[in-house]
């Protein structure tokens, strides 16, 4: 691991200071969890705002967001993007189909 340093507002130190006591974790594991979870939620919105855009499949959102198909079908319903499924993507499922015999 490396370290680094930042400036913080104060009501973020003392927010974090905070969840440390609600979680019983030092502050370094605590940032670490905070920041895990901000990067993942970050992928997953880029990932579907692609999607959202027509710019790339469900199947490579979910991918890229590190979901399952089926989680990023439950993803496009929690953010209320619609659903896209078009000829290419009913090529891609039968060619995809055919090679799992």
């Amino acid at each position: 691991m490396k370290t680094i340093s930042v400036r913080l507002p104060e009501q973020y130190l003392h927010e974090i200071e905070e969840a440390c006591k609600q979680e019983v974790l030092d502050k370094g594991t605590m940032l670490r969890k905070l920041i895990g979870e901000a990067l993942r939620e970050y992928h997953i919105k880029q990932a579907f705002c692609l999607y959202a855009d027509g710019k790339i499949s469900l199947w490579k959102a979910a991918r890229m967001a590190g979901l399952t198909y089926r989680g990023a079908l439950e993803e496009i319903k929690r953010r209320n993007i619609p659903f896209r499924y078009d000829k290419q993507d009913l090529t891609s499922d039968i060619k995809w189909a055919m090679a799992e015999k």
